[in-house]
Parts: C-alpha cells; structure tokens; sequence
C-alpha cells in the first residue's frame, strides 16, 4: 500500500456522528470508546497543522424532518424518545472554535446540508472520513462524496459499525474503489510530512 501525503489547504477531517447516543451503542469490532480515542487523536492533529475538522451529528427537531421509510427492520428514528444529550457531541472530540459543526437528518452528511458548500468555499478537495457506524453514516456520506468528486481517505481504526462484518464489508468491497484505506498512525504521520 503506498504511503499518503496530504495537503492541510485542501484537506478536512470530517468526523461522523461521534455523539453521546451514537458513542453508547454495543460496536465492534472496535468499542466505540477505542474509535473515539483514535478520532480525538486526528482531529487534534489536524487542528495542529491548521486543518480543518467538521464534526458531523444526526439530530432531529421533533422527528418529522428525518426519513420515515417503510422497513422490515426498525430504524433508531423510528423507536420513540432519545435522551436530551443524545446528539451532543461527545466533549473530549469538541468542538473547538475552528471546527464547523454540521447536523444532518439522515445517514449521509452532503444531502440537504451546507457540508459540501463549506469544504468548496474553503477549496477543499480531499476528506478524512471516520466515525460511527462505517456501514451507515460514513458509508452513506462516502457515496456521497465519491459522487461529488472528493478524493477519499478512511480511517480503518477510527470507525466501527454494531458488528465485524458490518464494519469489514465496507472496508474490504466499497471504500477501496472510492479511495484510500489507512489507519489513524498513517494519517497523523502524514500530517508531519
């Protein structure tokens, strides 16, 4: 696999759904505790070189401004009340006073947010994408993304999904043909370049 340099002017770490209702759910094959861990330590990194990190969280105002389809399988939106502190950012992550915090209804983050706006105004070409779950909401906004035409880099370690097969399935078939797969000391390393 070859080594990664990234360019701090064109490149955001964009942080998905590492929030207090997110971050107490049973994950694997990473504990969601480990995945937070590793994501401070980029996000740190960027705000160290003057990167730009945008925290991502899933929120609704009364439940009606989120997807309602109709499933075999119960989404999270559609089982009844969450707790007030549900979609808080988890503090040790920030935000800081130069992050862009970004709310979005659904599992992608572009779709009916100021995401992509923000990264083009500020001529961002490239996206750091981890989080919660990799097989939901980073998969969901690295479509998005490819579909877009961002460059992509996942951050194997710093993400986890509600099983190893939902979070190695993803990894193994899709994020490849989007971009690159790396671990959290790859990227931080390549941050020093």
């Amino acid at each position: 696999m070859a080594g990664i340099e990234l360019d701090m002017e064109k490149t955001a770490l964009v942080v998905i759904d590492m929030q207090k209702g997110i971050l107490s759910l049973p994950c694997a094959p990473y504990k969601a505790t480990d995945v937070l861990k590793k994501t401070v330590e980029l996000a740190n990194a960027f705000r160290s070189k003057g990167g730009f990190v945008v925290l991502v969280n899933v929120d609704s105002h009364d439940g009606r401004d989120m997807l309602q389809p109709v499933t075999d399988t119960p989404t999270q939106a559609s089982t009844g009340e969450r707790p007030r502190d549900w979609s808080v950012i988890a503090p040790e992550l920030g935000p800081k006073s130069s992050d862009l915090c970004v709310t979005k209804r659904q599992w992608g983050a572009f779709f009916g947010t100021e995401l992509d706006l923000q990264l083009r105004r500020r001529g961002v070409d490239t996206i750091v994408l981890c989080g919660i779950a990799t097989d939901i909401g980073v998969e969901t906004t690295a479509r998005e993304a490819y579909q877009l035409g961002y460059q992509q880099v996942f951050v194997e370690d710093a993400m986890t999904a509600l099983s190893e097969e939902q979070h190695r399935h993803p990894l193994k078939y899709l994020m490849p043909r989007m971009g690159r797969v790396r671990s959290t000391d790859e990227i931080v390393s390549s941050l020093t370049l």
